[in-house]
């Protein structure tokens, strides 16, 4: 049944909800919300609880009979008040309304318009849910939420990832509480669930998360005392994973805070801040955030069939006699890619037929430790058979439970290791490097470190494979596109200075003070008082305390009846001191109890004292708690009261001798054992030991290599830069005297010149502007037309921006406020490059020619005949 009724309560439904923080340009949250047939019940629960104005658009994607009508639109307008309608293509979606796809359909959405796709095959398996979210991540990216309810199969686990790397908001129905509990299950398993929940629960949960979302300028505006709070959480990150997040892209680190923030109701950075110091496991959760990022198999097809038919093909006949070839992808995630590279190279084979005999070694690194985990597994979920063919399912897979597992064929190929690519060293000697969709999260400076590290690394014509989104950049020197629309670049060979590559380095930083803990603070380094209390909360009867050797380090109670001096010159050992009876037992235990860090018990042991024998029951435990007797062990020893008397045949000394030596022989053949195992676990050490220092050695006689080569490269370029210096140095001494004459001849001439840039800012002017301008040196870079001026010349700063435009000079007969006169001409100012970068503004004293004027003109006046008008 519905919880609550298909009528739901006034209070449910119509009760308004506070505003959604504001979204730019429009944009609101667009809820894709999947289920099979079967869920209908969790279906309901969920619209049920969804307020009336929430302000948000729900998509329905459910596993429908494609052969039957659908009255899902009739059952769901039941039990909301929001509008319900079947969807048609390229219907706009709109908040507060419900979309249901018709049956024998696909959907996707682009634009926030929805658009439907015949099934290719109606009765063949496909994965509705993941099409549309993934679909909704690339449409609607920070905006898109994505609910998985009640339903079978793993269909959604891949579409809630895509939306999860957007920054979207991802909500699962708890598998406790749904009628088929295979989608949740799968999608919470494979880590992209932000909230899980009761059908129920979710819509409030997700008011609650949109409530506290914060403004995307919320994280740009936090400003603490000391340092951001954006700081000191990549600070709190590389103390706690080694890795340094102010590489990455402000925006991407940004939004993927601002999720955690939301998931936690946190309305500021620095109360985050705080959350994360007091709080280490959000820290892991957070470091797993910023690592989410979509993968599959064979993702952008076009690029594989490239690289399969061509790029591959190309490779395999620049060595005609065959060749054992490399390649490196790093940030390989879950694996996906690698395994699809592994692929591709079989099928080129496959294609090519090459005389020679090929192998592929792939090198497939992440920083996420148990996204490597998996990729070692090679098992992944059904779904992925929407983006293998079925020719290679059958080929490279082999199924099993309710997904598939990688061949060994494919599986042998790749090498899987844990790797910060900004921090460890890089492969070399590499034919293909993929790296896509890796760089678009990384800061500019930092992609135009890797780009030469990656040049560095591959060998001659090795070919770079690149994201749709990505290029190399500026260094077209380094790389020649083969195929530019497929990001998939040529090696050019181009001898690097080590200047030139940013080798990786380990982040260093100083460990963090964390203040001690009290109770350790305050416990006494005295041993006695430490073991005594140990004593008292466990045991009462007589113990020791020893060391790994057997050395007696603490004596509790009487021991004298277990053991005691052995005669020569003193030792406090407890196989030297342990009476009869008692050393046999005692050999090998204390390494046998270290090792296996659980007590052992030996029961019923006859022990010889003094003219008599007494049973004991020993125990033996490492002890790791408190911190000041770590690494000892104690042996406890208690009596066991003599059974009665019973009537039996008296043993004689060779019978007594015997069994002695047969349980001395028991306890040999059992540290012999022991020792073996020890052995054994010591040679598999050894074995991994050598495999590493053999690598080690490759890596080092090519980094030997590497720097033979580079430093030839640096005493040539020492070489030519004497050459280039002494060159700068002869320039400089022209440029000098130009200078020297420049100014000169400024200053020598009567014209006053002022120089201005684009902006009419004062770039140079002329000693004689002073007459004009109240200038001083320091007034360089200002708008001349905040200078005090003599000039009556209301529209100068209007003439020169004219000029400025139309690229016409301007000539003008301007007067001061004290009587003197000068012809103004402004003209643009071209460089070196006829680039016009300013005006010049010069000022011609023609008061001289403005007197001679005005004396002619009395002159005239003076001279007129009568009766001539004037």
């Amino acid at each position: 049944m519905v919880k609550p009724p298909k009528s739901p309560p006034k209070s449910v439904v119509d009760t308004p909800v506070a505003a959604l923080p504001a979204r730019g340009g429009g944009l609101f949250p667009v809820v894709g919300v999947g289920a099979s047939a079967g869920g209908l019940e969790a279906l309901e629960n969920f619209l049920a609880h969804v307020p009336a104005g929430s302000g948000m658009a729900f998509v329905i994607v459910q596993h429908l009979d494609p052969t039957r009508d659908s009255a899902m639109c009739e059952l769901l307008q039941r039990i909301t008040p929001m509008t319900v309608h079947e969807i048609r293509s390229h219907m706009k979606v709109k908040p507060n309304t419900v979309y249901v796809v018709p049956p024998n359909k696909d959907l996707t959405i682009v634009k926030g318009a929805l658009h439907l796709m015949d099934l290719v095959t109606p009765r063949s398996r496909h994965l509705p849910i993941d099409l549309f979210f993934r679909s909704l991540a690339a449409d609607q990216n920070e905006h898109a939420i994505g609910v998985i309810l009640s339903g079978m199969g793993s269909d959604g686990s891949q579409g809630l990832r895509a939306i999860k790397e957007k920054t979207g908001l991802t909500v699962v129905q708890d598998p406790a509480n749904a009628k088929f509990d295979s989608m949740p299950r799968s999608a919470i398993t494979a880590g992209v669930a932000d909230i899980v929940g009761p059908a129920e629960e979710l819509a409030e949960r997700i008011l609650a998360y949109l409530q506290h979302v914060p403004a995307p300028t919320a994280i740009a505006e936090s400003d603490l005392p000391s340092q951001t709070a954006l700081e000191k959480i990549t600070i709190l990150l590389r103390e706690s994973t080694g890795n340094d997040f102010l590489l990455y892209k402000k925006n991407t680190l940004n939004r993927r805070i601002e999720r955690r923030m939301g998931l936690h109701k946190i309305d500021t950075l620095a109360n985050y801040a705080r959350y994360l110091r007091t709080n280490p496991e959000e820290i892991d959760l957070l470091f797993k955030e910023l690592l989410i990022g979509v993968t599959n198999f064979f993702r952008d097809p076009a690029v594989w069939e490239y690289l399969t038919a061509k790029a591959i093909p190309a490779i395999l006949a620049a060595h005609p006699a065959g060749k054992g070839l490399r390649a490196w992808v790093p940030a390989c995630s879950t694996g996906e890619e690698a395994y699809s590279l592994a692929i591709a190279f079989k099928d080129a084979l496959d294609l090519v037929k090459p005389n020679g005999r090929f192998s592929l070694q792939i090198y497939a690194t992440d920083l996420d430790k148990d996204a490597i985990v998996k990729a070692r597994q090679g098992g992944y979920p059904e779904n992925i058979a929407a983006d293998v063919s079925p020719e290679r399912l059958a080929r490279y897979f082999t199924a099993e439970g309710n997904g598939y597992r990688i061949s060994k064929e494919i599986r042998d190929m790749v090498n899987f290791a844990p790797q910060n690519i900004t921090t460890d060293a890089p492969f070399t000697k590499i034919d293909i490097l993929s790296c896509r969709n890796l760089l678009i999260y990384f800061s500019p400076e930092l992609q135009k470190k890797l780009i030469p590290l990656f040049h560095f690394c591959l060998n001659r014509e090795g070919i770079l494979l690149l994201g749709n989104s990505e290029t190399v950049g500026n260094f077209t020197h380094l790389f020649a596109p083969q195929d530019d629309k497929m990001r998939l670049y040529r090696r050019i060979d181009h001898a690097l200075t080590l200047a030139e590559v940013a080798f990786p380095k380990k982040i260093s930083h100083e460990a963090s003070s964390v203040a001690e803990d009290p109770q350790e603070e305050g416990q006494s380094d005295n041993m006695q008082l430490m073991v005594e209390q140990l004593l008292l909360q466990c045991y009462a009867p007589p113990a020791v305390v020893v060391n790994d050797r057997g050395d007696i380090l603490y004596f509790s109670g009487r021991t004298g009846k277990y053991l005691e001096p052995a005669a020569g010159k003193a030792n406090l050992n407890i196989h030297s001191m342990a009476r009869e009876g008692l050393r046999q037992a005692l050999t090998g235990l204390v390494r046998r109890a270290l090792r296996q860090k659980t007590a052992i018990h030996l029961n019923n042991l006859q022990v010889g004292t003094n003219g008599g024998t007494q049973i004991v029951n020993v125990t033996v435990r490492a002890v790791e708690q408190p911190a000041g007797l770590s690494g000892k062990v104690i042996i406890v020893f208690n009596d066991v009261a003599t059974p009665p008397a019973v009537k039996a045949s008296r043993k004689t000394s060779t019978e007594v001798a015997n069994s002695a030596l047969t349980e001395e022989v028991q306890h040999l053949r059992e540290e012999l054992q022991m020792t073996r195992d020890e052995m054994q676990t010591s040679q598999e050490e050894l074995k991994s030991t050598n495999e590493e220092l053999q690598s080690t050695n490759e890596e080092l006689q090519a980094t030997n290599e590497e720097l033979t080569t580079s430093k030839e490269e640096m005493q040539s370029m020492n070489e030519e830069l004497h050459a280039v210096n002494a060159e700068m140095q002869s320039k400089v001494d022209d440029l000098l005297w130009v200078n020297n004459d420049m100014s000169n001849l400024l200053n020598s001439t009567e014209i006053v010149t002022v120089f201005l840039d684009a902006e009419l800012r004062i770039r140079r002017f002329t000693p004689g502007a002073t007459q004009l301008f109240k200038l001083i040196p320091s007034d360089v870079g200002r708008p001349l037309t905040d200078i005090a001026s003599d000039l009556d010349y209301v529209q100068l700063r209007e003439d020169t921006q004219s000029v400025l435009n139309t690229l016409v000079f301007g000539e003008k007969q301007i007067a001061t406020h004290d009587g003197r006169w000068f012809k103004v001409r402004i003209m643009p100012y071209r460089t070196h490059d006829n680039v016009i970068n300013g005006v010049v503004i010069t000022f011609v004293d023609i008061g001289e020619t403005k007197r001679l004027e005005a004396e002619l003109l009395n002159l005239r006046a003076s001279v007129r005949p009568e009766g001539v008008p004037q």
